[in-house]
């Protein structure tokens, strides 16, 4: 069983910055690449950005690239997402997501197998 336990959420004011981090654990870890989404109320949830860990592959969603940043620390199996210039309309629950095969459908969620619980940011104007 894998585990995914995000952090970091909060709230912050317009233009500010949070980082997120996501841990993941588990007997028998190899995931291949790790994906940020993110659900509003009302809304679908959506893609955010992705990296794969050999490599360090990165992919964003255009409604954030030039702004949030992800990386990752293999020796501690932990992926960040750096969030800079936040705007009211990135408020969200975040989600991390594991998935343990290559795809080049990176921003589709149906591709990983596992999901954090999930982190609140609030953006106030």
């Amino acid at each position: 069983q894998v585990q995914l336990v995000e952090s970091g959420g909060g709230l912050v004011q317009a233009g500010g910055s949070l980082r997120l981090s996501c841990a993941a654990s588990g007997r028998t870890f190899t995931g291949y690449a790790m994906g940020w989404f993110r659900q509003a109320p009302g809304k679908e949830r959506e893609f955010v950005s992705s990296i794969t860990w050999s490599r360090g592959s990165t992919y964003y969603a255009d409604s954030v690239k030039d702004r949030f940043t992800v990386s990752r620390d293999n020796a501690k199996n932990t992926v960040y997402l750096q969030m800079n210039s936040l705007k009211p309309e990135d408020t969200a629950v975040y989600y991390c997501a594991a998935r343990t095969w290559p795809t080049a459908q990176h921003a589709d969620p149906r591709v990983y197998n596992y999901w954090g619980q999930g982190t609140q940011v609030t953006v106030s104007s």
